[in-house]
């Protein structure tokens, strides 16, 4: 007996039952609508098809089965949108659902700049066009730029955050932004219209945006995120750390330093590894003490990197995040963990000479070396 999985698949959230709904509403919108041809026509090819291969056959079979003039066929999607009325049969997770919405105006619109754009600002309210909208950004970058400005000012957070999520250089699961990889200057114009935004929706998305362009211009993101601390909200600095965080997991010293974590002033003790020669699939223990130096107490961000073997015999590092503290002039800190060396899909394992090693602030204070065994007889 086949087991059935915990969770659905998110692309059987795109079936039959969806198609049939939203051909209901355009057939009360627009009752030329062929919705039975329209219904069977998707349902025919549905089965076998990925996530965005089934929202693609969605927008496509739209574009076929609905009017010939673009500009007329958008006004009839764009009417299925709002349920003010309770016109419409409910769409369960309408957001996630409606993406065919904003695929067939990122597939179909680009001919139509200013029809599609202003679509967009009403369809972000309803289902993502963080993805719709990069063509438009690459084809027509001065009237997109100038829209997204715009809307950086609207009152509905949707709609900001389409500002900072559609801009993002390395949005996952959609096309990278080439332009703004290689100059993130146009897009940072715009969040700063959003940094202190009263929406957390929309601060986490500029914190992310910010995050992608550390990845290519870390000093660049530095210098910003260094102005951006003067006079920061609490929220601002929830968002600066949250944008710092790859440099942050680093050990990046300037990113620690925005962030009020200096050169640590302390010394390592008793640093214990055990067991010093670990079967695959147990876990390693450690243990150590942290006593400060000098008079005065100093905020630590505390990491441990693990130094594991690669297939070629070198070792590679991993950090992980262990503790913030603060350490008192003179005092100590005992810190103790254990990580567990079994198997997970990102990363394989190799017999060797591993090397576990103790981080703060950026700086590497101390580490010990443990010997990973594979096969035990």
């Amino acid at each position: 007996m086949a087991v059935k999985p915990e969770f659905p698949l998110l692309k059987n959230f795109f079936d039959r039952r969806l198609v049939q709904q939203i051909a209901d509403r355009i057939s009360l919108i627009h009752p030329e609508f062929a919705a039975a041809h329209f219904v069977k026509a998707v349902d025919a090819e549905l089965h076998d098809l990925d996530l965005k291969q089934r929202l693609v056959l969605i927008a496509s079979e739209l574009r076929e089965f609905l009017p010939t003039d673009y500009p007329v066929a958008l006004d009839i999607l764009l009417a299925i949108l709002d349920d003010d009325r309770h016109s419409f049969e409910p769409i369960e997770d309408p957001g996630f659902r409606l993406l065919p919405i904003p695929t067939f105006v990122e597939r179909y619109g680009l001919a139509h700049p200013r029809q599609s754009l202003d679509a967009m600002a009403i369809i972000t309210r309803y289902s993502s066009c963080e993805s719709a909208i990069r063509p438009f950004i690459t084809r027509y970058p001065e009237q997109t730029m100038a829209k997204l400005c715009a809307w950086a000012q609207d009152s509905n957070e949707h709609v900001r955050r389409l500002v900072s999520e559609g801009s993002r250089p390395r949005l996952p699961w959609a096309p990278q932004l080439r332009e703004f990889i290689a100059d993130p200057m146009p897009a940072l114009a715009l969040l700063e219209h959003l940094k202190d935004d009263s929406s957390l929706y929309v601060r986490r998305s500029v914190a992310n945006h910010l995050n992608d362009i550390s990845k290519d211009h870390p000093e660049l993101l530095l210098e910003r995120m260094n102005v951006w601390k003067d006079g920061a909200s609490s929220e601002r600095m929830w968002l600066i750390n949250h944008a710092l965080r790859s440099l942050i997991k680093k050990g990046d010293p300037q990113a620690l330093a925005i962030l009020g974590y200096g050169e640590p002033r302390l010394t390592l003790h008793d640093l214990k590894l055990s067991p010093e020669r670990l079967c695959f699939g147990d876990e390693l223990c450690f243990s150590f003490r942290l006593q400060g130096v000098g008079d005065e107490a100093q905020p630590l961000m505390i990491d441990y990197v693990m130094h594991f073997v690669k297939a070629n015999g070198r070792r590679a590092p991993k950090v992980f995040k262990l503790k913030k503290a603060k350490l008192q002039a003179g005092g100590y800190l005992s810190l103790s963990k254990s990580h567990a060396i079994r198997p997970i899909s990102t990363r394989r394992y190799y017999a060797g000479l591993q090397r576990l090693e103790i981080q703060v602030n950026g700086r590497i204070v101390g580490g010990a070396d443990y010997e990973l065994v594979m096969d035990v007889d």
